[in-house]
């Protein structure tokens, strides 16, 4: 059933112009699939979806076709510089705005670059919480995300 409906997914994102998880998540439900929200945001994470700028300066969701390519370390110092808004720090959170639409592809950085620091990031649209483990360690991750790295 996931296969079937990631593989909808890219025929969706490849022929529609999405916006938003809602939307997705519509487009599946009309193609026959089941889609919660939570569903829609799993596949999005799981199968590397960004979101990129359409001639109009809309932003929808792309698959990547080279995941290297959006992984190479110039194009995340980009993708961090581009998208983050402010960060913002309670206890050992850190609470990161970025641009509409730029969160998940934020957020998928920072779980591939495996920061030691990090136990976990959740993102939504536009926020990210980022889990640190210690919260002697939240200048080290502050640090990294300011050098995008």
């Amino acid at each position: 059933m996931k296969n079937s409906r990631q593989e909808a997914i890219k025929k969706i994102i490849n022929e529609q112009c999405i916006e938003r998880q809602s939307d997705l998540a519509h487009a599946l439900r009309h193609a026959g699939f089941e889609a919660t929200q939570a569903t829609v945001s799993r596949d999005i994470k799981e199968m590397m979806l960004i979101k990129v700028a359409d001639a109009n300066g809309k932003y929808r969701y792309a698959f990547p076709k080279e995941h290297e390519e959006f992984l190479a370390a110039d194009r995340m110092t980009r993708t961090f510089q581009e998208s983050i808004q402010s960060v913002h720090v309670s206890e050992n959170i850190v609470v990161v705005r970025t641009m509409p639409g730029t969160a998940q592809a934020v957020a998928y950085a920072i779980d591939y670059l495996k920061w030691r620091e990090v136990l976990g990031t959740v993102a939504g649209d536009d926020t990210i919480f980022i889990c640190v483990g210690d919260r002697q360690d939240i200048k080290a991750v502050l640090e990294h995300l300011s050098r995008g790295e």
